[in-house]
């Protein structure tokens, strides 16, 4: 049920905001769950003298190499100069030490969507890699994250595989990586714990559907979006979020939380902007801080509409700066809104019932 008309509003949208639209949760949201070459357009232009038989190298771009789609079993021989390869959709088990040997200068590697376990990746395989920045590794068989990976490693996505183990030091010293991307696995949170200790550029970390029963100790503090959606996490430690200096965009949808399970104060973080609580198994709206912009409980048990848990004070300089606010699927409806929800919710312009 839509609120069409609420005072101090100045207009509701007429089209309900659907955060499912804007999220992509098999990808992952900032950066999406695939890749966009900047040189795709240069791929059919004519090849390059050095480049691999099978493969393509674009004339107007000779520093990249495209031996996609080609039923590959192995890495074809990359030549010197080469910086952006492309192994994707391919039939590639393994990963020789001296795969990588002629190309130290390699920037991005994407090998998504092979047939590659790590027994047969060999140890130093991306030991000659000393300026790689990115490493897409997603739709293949590993059962750990692969390593150890160039300290100059910025975007690590091993999206849609086996992996239930994240060995301890794997990640260490990789002070650059910004964006990591680990959904759809079989992560743990023992399983996890500590492994990001030390990553101080992270940005981006997305655990969503694995097997986490709990959230893992160990993220780093400059964490600012933070995707826990599909997992069976049944409560949140009490100041848990509090140590994420930077932390803006936090989900945690498809989880077990119930009210038992999350302390009063778990999610008033005064950095937070968007905040996904849905498909839950909430009774009540936990407390946010008044920052927050964006909040989606749709489809839990609430059965009450506590103003408290968005204004702790309400006047010409304290309300909530909630935007967008779902709440259908619960057991609330028009009549349960108490009057003061209006100077409390005055800049809303989407709430859903």
């Amino acid at each position: 049920m839509r609120l069409h008309s609420i005072p101090f509003f100045v207009l509701l949208f007429s089209i309900a905001f659907c955060y499912y639209s804007e999220y992509d949760y098999g990808g992952g949201g900032y950066g999406g769950g695939d890749y966009d070459s900047p040189y795709a357009h240069l791929s059919g232009e004519g090849g390059s003298p050095n480049c691999a038989p099978e493969c393509n190298c674009p004339a107007n771009y000779p520093s990249a190499m495209y031996c996609d789609n080609l039923k590959l079993k192995t890495i074809p021989p990359v030549p010197k100069g080469i910086q952006y390869l492309y192994l994707q959709n391919n039939l590639i088990e393994s990963i020789d030490d001296d795969a990588f040997k002629n190309v130290t200068d390699l920037k991005w590697l994407i090998l998504d969507r092979n047939q590659l376990t790590n027994a047969k990746i060999k140890k130093n395989a991306f030991s000659p890699l000393k300026e790689l920045q990115k490493l897409y590794i997603s739709y293949n068989n590993l059962t750990e994250l692969v390593g150890p990976l160039p300290k100059t490693m910025d975007d690590l996505r091993a999206t849609n595989n086996k992996i239930s183990k994240i060995t301890p030091n794997i990640l260490e010293g990789l002070e650059n990586l910004t964006v990591v991307h680990l959904q759809h696995n079989a992560l743990k949170e023992d399983s996890i714990s500590g492994a990001f200790k030390g990553l101080k550029s992270l940005v981006y970390l997305d655990l969503s559907y694995n097997e986490m029963s709990k959230l893992p100790k160990g993220i780093p503090p400059s964490v600012s979006m933070l995707y826990f959606d599909n997992n069976k996490i049944s409560n949140v430690p009490d100041e848990y979020f509090q140590g994420f200096k930077a932390l803006q965009y936090l989900r945690l949808s498809h989880n077990k939380l119930a009210d038992s399970g999350v302390p009063g104060n778990a999610f008033n973080v005064s950095t937070l902007l968007e905040l996904d609580l849905s498909f839950n198994s909430l009774g009540s709206i936990p407390a946010v801080n008044e920052g927050l912009e964006n909040y989606y409980l749709q489809v839990n048990n609430i059965q009450k509409f506590s103003v408290s848990s968005f204004c702790k004070a309400i006047g010409p300089l304290d309300y909530s700066k909630i935007r967008h606010l779902r709440l259908d699927g619960n057991n609330i409806t028009r009549a349960d809104l108490p009057q003061e929800m209006h100077n409390c919710l005055r800049v809303a312009n989407d709430i859903e019932l």
